[in-house]
């Protein structure tokens, strides 16, 4: 099984980057993360080019579709998603008809330097996956004061934070795994 990591950040030394890493090991065999690292490199959406895909939109989208699941990692700006993170996800929502994460689990936490842990930026970014069709874990986990919260890993220090972020990992998981038929 396959979960694509997306981090809302872009600074070299992410907290989200480095939380999704800390992710990473609590994972169980045969499950593997994997970091989609180019969202620099994606243009600002404009729809009057959204039917030639830039190379780095291709790349995200062909990620997103051979994942069973997504899994972002966003700090807040401004109260809100980052921009680059919204600008991607608004890119994959086209077409429509088309978009890998129509159907696709997905899962949301966050860590920022502030007090709130990117509460809000995770609820909206919770309501613009499942507004393009992603099955959307109803969790959050946000964690404030990153920098102290966080250790060399990417795990959270608290034991109840590391607690909650392995049932939404399991949540996560149990979206994505296939049904299997009751004997």
């Amino acid at each position: 099984m396959r979960v694509l990591g997306l981090a809302g950040s872009l600074r070299h030394d992410s907290y989200n980057a480095r939380l999704l890493a800390g992710a990473r090991g609590l994972l169980p065999s045969g499950v593997e993360l994997v970091l989609f690292d180019e969202l620099a490199a994606i243009p600002p959406f404009n729809e009057d080019g959204e039917h030639s895909t830039p190379p780095a939109v291709a790349a995200l989208k062909v990620a997103i579709a051979e994942a069973d699941a997504v899994l972002v990692a966003t700090p807040e700006y401004n109260s809100s998603i980052p921009g680059v993170l919204k600008n991607a996800l608004d890119w994959v929502s086209r077409p429509v008809a088309d978009t890998p994460l129509r159907g696709k689990p997905a899962a949301v936490l966050g860590a920022s330097t502030g007090l709130f842990g990117a509460v809000w930026a995770q609820a909206e970014t919770r309501k613009v996956l499942g507004a393009i069709g992603a099955r959307v874990v109803d969790r959050e986990l946000p964690i404030g004061q990153a920098e102290e919260a966080l250790d060399e890993s990417g795990l959270p220090r608290e034991r109840e934070a590391v607690e909650e972020l392995s049932a939404m990992l399991d949540e996560l998981l149990e979206l994505a795994a296939p049904h299997e038929l009751a004997a």
